[in-house]
């Protein structure tokens, strides 16, 4: 069964097939850091119209480059929430005049599960059950993975996801749109100079609260007489571990509580080289298994979709052709 996948939940407009039997065939992703990178964040409408321009083309790009007819295609995956309304709507509204044009099933997708089934697509992954950690932009949670479609919040975001944090510091730093990746870049340059709070870390429960650590950074920023490149790396420095090692720490929590021994890493803060380290450190010495997607795939991408889709064929394909966009949908709500 050949799957198409389309993602356009925020700023990427993401296209994908996937074979249930080989695997995934393809994929390509348009990026608009470009078009937002002058406003300091995504905009919405630009993203909506950025989509528009874009879906169609990259869609008849990957079909000509696998040789493969549209036709060929047995089903539609796409993202039917969270995230922007308007983005949201422009692939939900393709995807499913495409597939009543095809009579072809369409499957609505929860982005996040998308996310915490990324490692599948990897050569080496894991099995059911396992504990996810999903960590972007607008979300950080500990997730208990039955099943598809068999998912409980273990713990869960009490104000600032763990990349939006990593995105408000790198502004406060002074670094460009968009600052989470160029963040963990510079942090890599600092050393040990100062010292920030672990928000919850000691804690017996396994959400996260990360408001205090970027207000903690703002403070320590405007103490410093100079900010030079060499005191920015180190707060980026001090920031990293400090975020880095509330992660750890909880995941740990919640290997122990759930007994289980696989773990999916997925989220675009999943493609952070020190979460990464810290993690395969403690995975040898707590005899758990970290499974992570590629770095292409920590991020938005169409792949997930449709390997979420072809995963999901049998659970939420229909032929109505009607769809609604959810903008706040709970993962827990599948």
């Amino acid at each position: 069964m050949l799957v198409l996948g389309i993602e356009s939940s925020c700023d990427e407009t993401g296209i994908a097939i996937y074979d249930s039997e080989k695997g995934l065939l393809g994929h390509t992703l348009h990026s608009q850091i470009k078009l937002h990178s002058s406003y300091g964040g995504v905009v919405p409408e630009l993203a909506s119209r950025d989509h528009i321009k874009y879906i169609i083309p990259l869609i008849d790009k990957l079909l000509k480059n696998n040789s493969i007819s549209i036709n060929s295609i047995n089903s539609i995956a796409y993202t039917a929430g969270p995230g922007l309304s308007g983005a949201l709507l422009v692939g939900s509204s393709l995807a499913e005049a495409l597939a009543y044009s095809l009579n072809i099933p369409s499957i609505p997708i929860h982005h996040l599960e998308g996310h915490l089934l990324a490692p599948l697509l990897e050569t080496k992954k894991p099995s059911f059950p396992f504990l996810a950690l999903l960590v972007s932009g607008g979300h950080t949670q500990l997730i208990d993975v039955k099943n598809i479609g068999q998912y409980k919040i273990l713990g869960d975001t009490l104000d600032d996801a763990a990349g939006e944090a990593f995105d408000k510091t790198a502004k406060l730093l002074g670094l460009d749109y968009p600052g989470g990746a160029a963040l963990s870049k510079l942090a890599n340059k600092g050393i040990v100079k100062f010292e920030l709070p672990r928000p919850l870390i000691n804690s017996h429960e396994l959400n996260f609260s990360f408001s205090g650590l970027k207000t903690a950074v703002l403070t320590l920023v405007k103490k410093q007489t100079k900010l030079t490149n060499s005191v920015k790396a180190n707060i980026a420095f001090a920031f990293q571990e400090s975020i880095t090692d509330v992660l750890v720490k909880k995941t740990i929590q919640a290997l122990i509580k759930t007994g289980h021994k696989n773990l999916v890493v997925s989220g675009g803060v999943g493609a952070n080289e020190k979460l990464r380290e810290k993690l395969l450190y403690r995975s040898k010495i707590e005899n758990f298994k970290v499974y992570f997607p590629k770095i292409e795939f920590c991020t938005d991408n169409g792949a997930m979709i449709a390997l979420a889709g072809a995963l999901r064929s049998n659970i939420s394909s229909k032929k109505d052709y009607k769809f609604s966009v959810r903008p706040r949908w709970k993962l827990s709500e599948i």
